[in-house]
């Protein structure tokens, strides 16, 4: 344990070394383990297929950063970019529709109105943190989650679930775990991918990553975690693209199985 924590305070000090937002492959990658694309992105395949790849990303205030540059540095931004990367020669488009204090119930009155105005191939839906703070009761929560999803259902949509972030000032105050347990529950009954960004969060903690202690007040590691984290979500979205591919090649070579046995 104490060499994996001298080797992440040398990538980290790599990561300060550099551009403010450059950060680090290594330091980003501590967590890579808890963002894994369990299920496939289907939409987003043909998207990139198309060279045209539009995502929303719908949450609340954890979405975004303060000042003039926040828009520039948080995740949505932070996601786009990335996926230009892996993606060349595809228009990517992240746009954000972020409130503040809305519920998952909230946010699904105003989503058709969202998919019509926008036409995403893929929606990455967060929330869970203002439902925990007001209260909100988990059986709700968890069904407007599945309310949500037949919307983004109905419009053609992939969706792909982030979950709350991590905070160690206030861990043992918000009752999350109820919460974090509706969304693993629905995201595996419709087959969902969850971006577990509050254990990838909890990780960067506990391993000296990131001080998370302090990113209520330093702007700097609040857009490195932001950094992070759209690069993350990025590799999840390419493996939910690359689960969607390699299905439709099996399926296919069922079919030509099928065929030549006849």
């Amino acid at each position: 344990m104490r060499a994996l924590r001298a080797l992440i305070a040398a990538l980290t000090a790599a990561t300060l070394a550099g551009p403010a937002l450059a950060a680090d492959e290594g330091a980003c990658y501590v967590a890579k383990g808890l963002v894994q694309a369990d299920f496939a992105l289907p939409r987003v395949a043909a998207a990139v297929d198309a060279k045209q790849l539009k995502i929303v990303v719908l949450g609340s205030g954890s979405s975004t950063l303060p000042g003039a540059d926040g828009p520039a540095k948080a995740y949505p931004a932070r996601l786009q970019e990335s996926l230009e990367r892996r993606f060349p020669g595809v228009a990517v488009r992240v746009v954000t529709q972020a409130k503040p204090r809305q519920t998952a119930a909230d946010m699904v009155k105003a989503l058709r109105q969202t998919l019509g105005e926008e036409k995403p191939d893929l929606v990455i839906w967060q929330t869970g943190t203002v439902d925990a703070m007001l209260g909100v009761d988990p059986d709700e929560f968890q069904t407007a989650l599945g309310e949500g999803l037949d919307v983004l259902r109905d419009s053609k949509a992939d969706a792909l679930f982030v979950n709350m972030q991590y905070s160690p000032r206030t861990d043992s105050i918000t009752a999350l775990t109820a919460y974090l347990d509706a969304m693993r529950f629905v995201a595996l009954q419709r087959g969902i991918p969850l971006f577990d960004r509050l254990g990838v969060m909890k990780e960067w903690s506990e391993l000296g990553v990131f001080d998370l202690a302090a990113a209520t007040k330093k702007i700097d590691i609040a857009e490195r975690v932001h950094d992070c984290i759209g690069r993350l979500l990025a590799s999840m979205v390419a493996e939910g693209k690359t689960l969607a591919q390699t299905s439709d090649t099996g399926a296919g070579t069922m079919d030509s199985q099928k065929k030549e046995s006849h």
